[in-house]
């Protein structure tokens, strides 16, 4: 902080763009001051305490096009043609020389009739060399209407891209229903009842694919709610796959979860092979059915089980060989760092995939169709 000492500044004048005074003065730390400022790179402005120029930087007159000869002596509101008026900085400037204020980073819009608004940054500083007579402020003025229009329009750019990547997101979804339909269509119309098999199980897993999808395409979030997304994803599962809901039921339990979108997909997908395997083989002959879902976190600890009170699963020769849904789960649980386990759930089968920070393993996981 510039000290200046005692005693009244001269009359300033003009020399070569700066402005120096017309006598001599008297200290060296006034003159100092003086040197400083005109000489700074930096637009800057030193006022006494009743706002008159004192003196101001040469970076100052170029950067807003004033006259240096205009300068001295001049009321702050007066400079150019009256834009730096503003009630509002002379306000926190008066409020400042009593001590009641201080402006750190002060934003203002200098506006000139025909030119571009200015958006520039203020920051001031007395000067207060003990006697309240001769204090001292010192403004130096950041212009950032640049900064501020790169901002605004990287802005602009991460609004125009969410917006876009919603619309393919919306238009994937409809082309994964599409593409449903006509497997569904498909599977109607062939005579093998192999193929029609193969089709449905095609329809199923695009279906899921789909709601999935629509689920994220409504999330304008970075992290999922596992809640209600699980929980469409079940429901759209149970519409498609469950013909009789007094039958079977799906049933959803999941904390307060939330994931990243990518863990999340990951997440649907591994419940959509896990249910749509225990609706095909784990009800063949029984009334009643149900498969739960049940999700917990701790941390970054997670637990994922599909649990059903069907058959369960066979063993010995009867048990059915692995098929695309369980190479599926395990690629999946895999890259979640999880570790698959089926117990016997008595009845029924129970497949619970887990993610511990101190064992990060893989294991078997029953067949899937």
């Amino acid at each position: 902080m510039f000290q200046p000492s005692a005693g009244p500044l001269r009359e300033l004048s003009v020399h070569e763009g700066h402005f120096m005074p017309k006598e001599p003065v008297v200290h060296f730390e006034a003159a100092s001051t003086l040197a400083i400022v005109v000489s700074s790179h930096e637009p800057l402005l030193f006022l006494s305490s009743d706002q008159k120029v004192i003196a101001a930087s040469a970076s100052f007159c170029r950067a807003f096009e004033i006259d240096p000869a205009t300068l001295p002596g001049r009321l702050l509101g007066d400079i150019g043609n009256g834009e730096w008026a503003m009630p509002r900085l002379a306000s926190l400037l008066k409020a400042t020389v009593s001590g009641s204020a201080q402006i750190e980073a002060y934003e203002i819009d200098l506006r000139r009739p025909n030119r571009k608004t200015r958006n520039l940054i203020v920051n001031a500083r007395t000067l207060d060399d003990g006697l309240k007579d001769h204090i001292r402020l010192l403004l130096a003025i950041t212009d950032v209407t640049d900064a501020r229009a790169e901002a605004r329009l990287k802005d602009d750019l991460v609004r125009e891209k969410a917006i876009l990547i919603q619309e393919v997101q919306h238009r994937v979804a409809n082309s994964l229903q599409i593409i449903a339909s006509v497997l569904l269509q498909s599977a109607r119309r062939v005579q093998s009842e192999e193929a029609r098999g193969h089709l449905r199980n095609a329809h199923h897993r695009v279906m899921s694919i789909a709601a999935v999808q629509k689920q994220l395409s409504t999330s304008e979030a970075v992290t999922v709610e596992l809640r209600p997304y699980l929980t469409q994803l079940c429901e759209s599962l149970g519409a498609s796959m469950i013909s009789d809901p007094a039958r079977l039921s799906i049933e959803v339990t999941v904390d307060d979860s939330a994931v990243k979108a990518d863990v999340s997909v990951s997440l649907g997908l591994i419940v959509t092979e896990l249910v749509i395997n225990a609706l095909k083989h784990a009800f063949p002959d029984q009334p009643t059915g149900k498969i739960k879902i049940d999700y917990s976190s701790a941390g970054s600890d997670w637990t994922l089980s599909v649990s059903d009170n069907g058959i369960g699963m066979p063993t010995g020769s009867e048990a059915p060989r692995a098929g695309l849904g369980t190479g599926i789960v395990e690629a999946l649980a895999r890259n979640l760092q999880g570790e698959i386990r089926m117990t016997d759930g008595e009845p029924g089968t129970s497949v619970t995939i887990s993610r511990r920070r101190a064992s990060v393993s893989d294991a078997g996981l029953p067949p899937v169709a």
